[in-house]
């Protein structure tokens, strides 16, 4: 039993929270939502924390699930964060998917207080995070991987080690690029189809039947069939995350055009008012254009 942390308690923090509890240790929790962070404490036997020095207080090793960048650096190094509350040894497990390059500097900025630092992207979505089946993508010191390895498959069923501080999240961004790009594929594909008369579900099961099969295709044509747009990963999230990507392949000079678009057409997205959606509802904007909807 080990005495853990968590930041964060959304769609997937919360789930992920649940299961350390579930694997017998010692949870002490916040989020930016109070409410919601005393109600996860009492309904799963965790300690509430107003502050994320708080909880690093209660802790030996904290996990954190936020939206951003600046939300990861504030809840690490802002005046309440978990520095202000850590102790020399203490490791912070960073699961956001967030800028790798700043990801490393906030590493360098714990090491002189002897703090250990992961960066350990995941995914999965929402039923990876429900199921405990989530893969990481883990990045920073390998002994301190392995000392963390026990907390981790509590939460996820694979764990990739990936290197020096940062290549997580080098890893995790390019699966992402990938499944954005996949997804305005399979967008443009099956609106085409749709409106040349093809019957979806017909469309569906050729596809799974050959050469562009995909697992993403598989779990959201479903989806999209029957209007379900209720989210297990937003668009403004996988936005975020095309954004991210664009930025490390400018910085270390790889052009990127294809994605470019990608993240264009999940603005348009956003702009249209999907951006709380799961990403599957972004073929909405081609079937408006169209004139067609992709449905059973």
């Amino acid at each position: 039993m080990a005495k853990l942390g968590f930041l964060g308690l959304g769609i997937m923090g919360g789930p992920m929270a649940q299961h350390l509890v579930l694997g017998g240790h010692n949870v002490a929790v916040w989020s930016h939502n109070q409410k919601k962070a005393k109600a996860f404490a009492d309904a799963n036997g965790a300690l509430f924390c107003a502050t994320p020095a708080e909880v690093a207080q209660n802790s030996e090793c904290v996990f954190l699930c936020v939206g951003d960048t600046a939300m990861s650096r504030e809840v690490i190094l802002g005046d309440k964060g978990l520095v202000k509350g850590a102790k020399k040894g203490f490791v912070i497990a960073d699961c956001s998917t967030v800028s790798p390059i700043e990801s490393s500097r906030i590493a360098q900025e714990l090491e002189p207080q002897g703090i250990e630092f992961l960066d350990a992207p995941c995914t999965g979505s929402k039923a990876g995070a429900e199921g405990g089946t989530l893969t990481f993508m883990i990045g920073g010191k390998k002994d301190v991987f392995e000392h963390t390895k026990p907390f981790f498959e509590a939460m996820g069923k694979v764990l990739y080690y990936c290197g020096k501080s940062g290549m997580g999240l080098r890893a995790k961004l390019t699966q992402n690029l990938i499944l954005g790009n996949l997804l305005q594929a399979f967008n443009e594909g099956l609106v085409l189809s749709t409106k040349a008369g093809v019957d979806p579900e017909l469309m569906l099961d050729i596809l799974n039947n050959s050469a562009a099969r995909s697992g993403l295709i598989s779990a959201k044509a479903p989806m999209v069939f029957k209007r379900n747009f209720a989210t297990n990963f937003s668009v403004k999230w996988l936005e975020k995350d095309i954004g991210l990507a664009l930025d490390l392949g400018s910085a270390i000079g790889v052009p990127l055009l294809l994605t470019g678009l990608t993240q264009q057409l999940f603005q348009t997205a956003m702009a249209k008012g999907y951006g709380e959606d799961d990403i599957c509802g972004s073929i909405r904007v081609l079937e408006e254009v169209a004139g067609v909807e992709v449905k059973s």
